[in-house]
């Protein structure tokens, strides 16, 4: 009894996003990231300090 007890909440979270996935339409979390990335890659790119001769890079 201690096993199901101790895991209880893990498998209702399991099987509530089970259901929930195949019933609804989730977005794909790995391609959401994917796209913040190079979204934030390319802001950064864009305004970007330009290097200065000398700045002291050792």
């Amino acid at each position: 009894m201690g096993i199901i007890r101790s895991y209880f909440s893990f498998i209702c979270g399991t099987v509530c996003g089970v259901y929930i996935a195949q019933n609804y339409n989730v977005p794909n979390i790995r391609k959401l990231a994917y796209f913040g990335l190079d979204r934030a890659k390319k802001v950064e790119e864009t305004y970007r300090k330009p290097k200065k001769d000398g700045d002291g890079d050792l």
